[in-house]
């Protein structure tokens, strides 16, 4: 286990436990990773020769484009498209009218579709910090407290700590640590669903007097839910 992941999970759902709001601890964590990763590609590393090979190999999704774009380093971005610019032209050259078959572009276009080089960063780290949650809870009985105090995990990293669980703790370990993350998730589903359906109530003219409660915001609170709170391409 690379221990230097526990600081910034301890830190995110020591965060999500004094204050609710922050979410589930897993977004957090994405959200931050995401966040140093374009300040990075953005900051000196962008004219490292290392750095600069694998950003014109992968590129970026339009997402960490658009993104990258509204930091305001415009010549930064800049240099770097001149650099991506000037390889892929090399790359997908195929011969000119009559002089190839459409193979090498369509090959190389295809590739570069696939690939972000922030996407892959953020990625590689984060599965790495999921899976030192679910060593946390293995080593230190303090984080078990932690883990079930959370407020929620969203869905998709209720699957992806079920997975890690199920690949690191053992058979007589791994049933708690699931039923753990199954009643944080539930007990909040069971919120959520209150929480919307009163919100459609409150559309009803028999209820447009009532309090709303907690459900003014309960739409995007079951999106960040069903479908995290990130930046997905």
């Amino acid at each position: 286990m690379e221990m230097n992941f526990t600081i910034p999970v301890n830190e995110a759902f020591d965060a999500s436990i004094s204050d609710p709001s922050c979410g589930c601890p897993l977004c957090a964590l994405h959200r931050k990773l995401e966040e140093d990763q374009l300040d990075i590609i953005l900051g000196a590393a962008m004219m490292e020769p290392d750095i600069r090979i694998q950003t014109n190999d992968k590129g970026f999704c339009r997402l960490h484009y658009d993104m990258m774009f509204t930091r305001k380093n415009r010549l930064g971005m800049a240099l770097t498209l001149e650099s991506h610019l000037a390889d892929l032209r090399r790359e997908i050259r195929d011969g000119g009218i009559g002089g190839g078959q459409g193979n090498k572009p369509l090959r190389r276009i295809e590739r570069l579709e696939s690939t972000c080089y922030i996407c892959e960063r953020v990625s590689g780290y984060f599965e790495k910090m999921a899976d030192t949650v679910v060593y946390l809870w293995g080593a230190e009985e303090e984080f078990q407290k932690k883990l079930k105090a959370q407020p929620y995990f969203c869905l998709p990293h209720y699957r992806l700590l079920l997975y890690y669980g199920q690949r690191r703790l053992g058979k007589k370990k791994n049933p708690e640590f699931a039923a753990a993350l199954a009643k944080v998730v539930e007990g909040y589903m069971d919120t959520l669903q209150e929480d919307v359906s009163w919100f459609c109530k409150k559309f009803d003219y028999r209820y447009k007097d009532e309090p709303w409660n907690n459900a003014q915001d309960a739409v995007e609170r079951a999106f960040k839910f069903l479908r995290s709170d990130n930046h997905n391409p």
